[in-house]
């Protein structure tokens, strides 16, 4: 298959983010299909760039974005971005087309493509549009909520198939109306050699910092964004160093609630007390960090509708053969209850959660059992080569 796979934010483990497409791309490519990412940059320039990356055609279309952007610049990039991509991926052509969301304004491309090229479209939803953007407070008047539900049913309805990346994402999709046959629950994934590191690669970076040295480590990995909440680590250390003084905790990444998060740590007396504050790194450097971590963590803000997510931190921290802690219910806190792979935190009573975590912490059978529940699912259920395999399969079908 020639596939136009369309994602705006495109990334490679040599760029700070998640690599799920890249990943999938990868994989495509080495089962013979010749794959065309269509992504945008912030690096600037007057045109698209192209080049080839691990067999992966890249087509780079400059549009500035960033996470700390206002939600008008970021539709405004948004729909540039849509405008832009569609020629080219007209211009491009293909046998099917490949749209991943967010943002949901992917389908504008993807559809003009589509009928254009009067080829197939998959589309795969990485977020359930547009409840979740309506429940932060960026979808506010009754026609920009009204054109977002046309987008998603047009979305949905256009395609051969979709792909939900969680149990819930599925039920979304089909409470519109979409055939339940057609559609596909093939959630974020474990890259499992790439985590494969010695131990001592760990060791060697806990021993670049006098406080860590061989303390417990929480480690939390991923964006500083506002539905994140990461202020709760503050929070969480806060309570923690009450109870048991020498755990660390590390944040690294950046984004829209980096001062917040500095200015909280501080006022709790935490900053580099127990709460030390990292810039963000690039995916290959993750295996090492993990490596060096204790348990990890994800967090999100008490909003039910981020609870269908399907974090990349919850699945590196499975392939780095680490128990897993957050702080959210859904599919995912339904996983660590049935396998015993980490901890489910109350977001809403931060002494209990101290309590509990310093306990799970201290307690070197539960963390040697979660270690190994966590690897068990990483290589069984959540392993990238196989669920790689899946969505070949579903692209494949979709041409039928």
């Amino acid at each position: 298959m020639k596939i136009l796979y369309l994602h705006q934010y495109f990334v490679t483990p040599m760029m700070k983010g998640g690599t799920r497409s890249y990943e999938m791309a990868k994989r495509m490519v080495a089962a013979g299909h010749e794959v065309h990412m269509i992504t945008s940059t912030s690096d600037g320039g007057d045109g698209v760039r192209h080049e080839v990356i691990d067999g992966i055609n890249v087509h780079w279309i400059p549009v500035l974005y960033n996470n700390k952007m206002g939600n008008v610049r970021r539709i405004a990039a948004f729909v540039k971005f849509a405008y832009l991509s569609a020629l080219l991926a007209k211009k491009i052509g293909g046998d099917i087309i490949f749209a991943t969301s967010t943002p949901l304004t992917i389908v504008i491309p993807a559809l003009y493509a589509k009928l254009r090229l009067k080829i197939p479209m998959v589309f795969e939803v990485r977020d359930l549009w547009p409840e979740l953007p309506i429940a932060m407070g960026a979808l506010n008047s009754k026609i920009t909520r009204w054109l977002a539900y046309k987008m998603e049913h047009v979305a949905y309805h256009s395609s051969a198939n979709v792909i939900g990346l969680s149990p819930g994402m599925c039920a979304g999709i089909a409470k519109t109306g979409y055939p339940r046959e057609q559609i596909h629950n093939i959630p974020n994934s474990c890259d499992n050699k790439l985590f494969e590191v010695p131990d001592d690669l760990g060791q060697d970076y806990r021993a670049r910092y006098e406080w860590l040295e061989d303390r417990p480590l929480v480690v939390y990995a991923g964006t500083f964004g506002r539905i994140n909440g990461v202020c709760y680590l503050a929070e969480l250390a806060k309570a923690v160093y009450l109870i048991d003084p020498e755990i660390r905790f590390m944040a690294v990444g950046a984004g829209a609630d980096e001062q917040k998060l500095l200015e909280t740590s501080k006022a709790l007396d935490v900053y580099e007390k127990n709460l030390f504050i990292m810039p963000p790194i690039i995916k290959s450097e993750i295996p090492q960090l993990l490596s060096a971590a204790t348990v990890c963590c994800s967090l999100f803000i008490p909003v039910e509708e981020m609870w269908e997510n399907s974090a990349n931190k919850f699945f590196d921290a499975m392939a780095a053969s680490k128990p897993v802690v957050i702080n959210y219910g859904g599919w995912q806190s339904d996983i660590i209850k049935r396998h015993h792979n980490g901890l489910s935190l109350v977001s809403s009573d931060i002494s209990s959660s101290a309590e509990s975590l310093v306990a799970f912490i201290r307690n070197k059978t539960l963390l040697k059992e979660a270690s190994l529940a966590s690897k068990v699912l990483a290589t069984t259920e959540f392993d990238r080569d196989i669920l790689a395999s899946k969505l070949i399969d579903v692209l494949a079908s979709s041409l039928e």
